[in-house]
């Protein structure tokens, strides 16, 4: 009954803004639920004058829910499926992983970047968009305001990705196989390498979506150990500081160890598609519900006033990304 009191306010409101966020997300998927959810609450929040009794529950759905939407996002994830069909693009996949985090790093430091904008961009665009920012922001100990400024640049990218890429990708001349492994290397949001990779299979009556999909599912799989690498260094860090307060058993995330443990039962059992299917939906639909909460904790003006270093990081990796994707697809003559 407590919790319910201290917390029921908030959620409840979370809820209330996450239900046509989610539909408009299924109606218009290039833009996707989490950013309308965000906008919802950005917009909202400004209207709000007693936040008070729904200070709890923002907070426990911007922290706790977002962590259970990562665990169930586990159950998606076949291991053996996703490697035996996706190891032939590992070698573009870790190129543009690396190209990314190489390119927020520079940035982070030439444009004295907040180091957690630098972290979720980069993370953001090499791996899965906001399913990575997601997995992230908790172990960085993110704030919703730089959440919500990581998702809104991804965003930006991944529509201008999914509108202009079937069409460079024709210019180019790119096999249909070639345009797969473009689309699932090169867009950082699984609904729009779904959306690019459909229009490229309306322009050519080709069958590139499963390609791209399996694509941006192995690439997905990076989650793990970058979310262990910075779980493990900001350990160290926090260490070094001689923090009599800091203990790593408390600050480690726990909820990745339980990612990783939802994707080995979902491999080792060979789940079907009728449990995993709905469990990664429900994932979804938590992730919009977390965006809400997000949204209702952070200043629509301070973002849009502090966003233009953040967008400038966010494109450069953008850029960088698409250039070696093409760049290793020519070395490795796939297209």
């Amino acid at each position: 009954m407590n919790f319910i009191k201290r917390n029921g306010a908030g959620i409840s409101l979370c809820l209330v803004i996450s239900i046509p966020a989610w539909f408009l997300g299924q109606i218009f998927p290039v833009i996707g639920g989490p950013v309308f959810s965000i906008l919802f609450g950005m917009v909202l929040t400004l209207l709000i004058t007693k936040k008070d009794t729904l200070a709890g529950g923002i907070q426990f759905t911007s922290k706790k829910i977002l962590q259970a939407a990562v665990i169930l996002l586990g159950f998606g994830m076949n291991l053996t499926e996703i490697l035996a069909k996706g190891k032939q693009s590992l070698p573009i996949i870790l190129s543009t992983i690396a190209t990314s985090l190489a390119i927020s790093f520079l940035l982070y430091k030439a444009l004295k970047l907040r180091p957690n904008n630098a972290i979720l961009v980069g993370v953001g665009s090499s791996i899965c968009g906001g399913s990575a920012i997601a997995a992230t922001a908790p172990v960085i100990h993110a704030s919703d305001e730089e959440v919500a400024q990581s998702i809104s640049v991804i965003f930006l990218f991944n529509v201008l990705a999914a509108l202009l890429f079937p069409a460079l990708g024709q210019v180019l001349h790119l096999s249909n196989e070639g345009f797969g492994l473009f689309a699932g290397t090169a867009i950082n949001d699984t609904s729009s390498v779904t959306a690019a990779a459909a229009a490229w299979d309306g322009m050519h009556a080709s069958h590139t979506l499963e390609s791209a999909t399996i694509v941006k599912m192995t690439r997905t799989l990076a989650i793990i150990p970058i979310t262990l690498v910075l779980a493990l260094y900001r350990g160290k860090k926090e260490k070094n500081k001689k923090d009599s307060s800091f203990s790593l058993k408390k600050s480690f995330p726990f909820f990745v160890l339980f990612f990783i443990l939802a994707s080995v039962i979902t491999t080792v059992f060979q789940l079907p598609a009728t449990v995993t299917a709905p469990l990664k939906e429900c994932s979804k639909f938590l992730i919009v519900i977390a965006m809400a909460a997000i949204g209702l904790n952070t200043n629509i003006i301070k973002l849009v006033r502090t966003g233009g270093k953040p967008i400038f990081t966010g494109f450069c990796c953008w850029t960088g990304i698409t250039l070696v994707s093409l760049g290793m697809q020519h070395i490795l003559h796939i297209w």
